[in-house]
């Protein structure tokens, strides 16, 4: 029997899949919910409608999640998951002697994800929506800290308060930066892309140079 996939974090589920069926009528929920905030928005994004393309009954929504929120956070997480495994993937072809292609792999994966992923343009690693009490911490903190565990694994460097600070401004100053680029142009605008990965390369050099 296949392994169970990875399921997002127990404050976002009532009730976490045990068997296979289980975890897979999950992953077609969160597909599902993906496409529908595609054609709806958040705002108009249900449960019912989310069972429907699904294809499950409503119950088996709830059996999971308890509101569209908690059903869009499980989404992100999942989106965060996946990324990290993309850029892992990246690194993986990369040696471990230069950290600017490092730089370029992480925004190159955020990019592709962008361009093709069901639902990330609205849902990336964050619900757009106030924070809900029980979220356990702002969604680029959760990318930073993933991003700078993986690249200092893959450098061999060890992940001290500077280096998680840079990484943190660089990602929160890269977000605002890529939806500029995606605001009028649905690919991204190129020449504010190259901008940002000209940002990206030039501050973090300031930690890791």
């Amino acid at each position: 029997m296949d392994p169970v996939p990875p399921v997002p974090p127990a404050h976002s589920l009532r009730r976490a899949p045990i068997q296979q069926r289980s975890a897979d009528r999950l992953a077609r929920i969160l597909d599902a919910c993906a496409e529908v905030l595609d054609e709806t928005g958040y705002e108009n994004l249900s449960t019912r409608a989310v069972a429907l393309r699904a294809g499950v009954p409503i119950g088996s929504v709830y059996r999971f999640f308890g509101n569209k929120r908690a059903m869009a956070d499980a989404l992100a997480h999942r989106n965060l998951d996946r990324y990290a495994q993309g850029i892992a993937d990246r690194l993986a072809l990369l040696p471990a002697t230069d950290w600017r292609p490092v730089v370029d792999a992480v925004l190159d994966e955020y990019l592709a994800m962008k361009r093709s992923v069901p639902g990330f343009v609205l849902v990336d690693f964050g619900v757009p929506a106030p924070p809900a009490e029980e979220s356990p911490a702002d969604p680029n903190h959760l990318v930073a800290a993933r991003l700078t565990d993986l690249l200092c694994t893959h450098l061999g460097r060890t992940p001290d308060t500077p280096l998680r600070r840079a990484v943190l401004v660089a990602v929160e100053a890269t977000d605002a930066l890529i939806q500029l680029a995606f605001r009028s142009d649905p690919a991204g605008d190129q020449d504010i892309v190259d901008e940002t990965r000209a940002m990206m390369q030039a501050y973090l050099a300031r930690v890791l140079d």
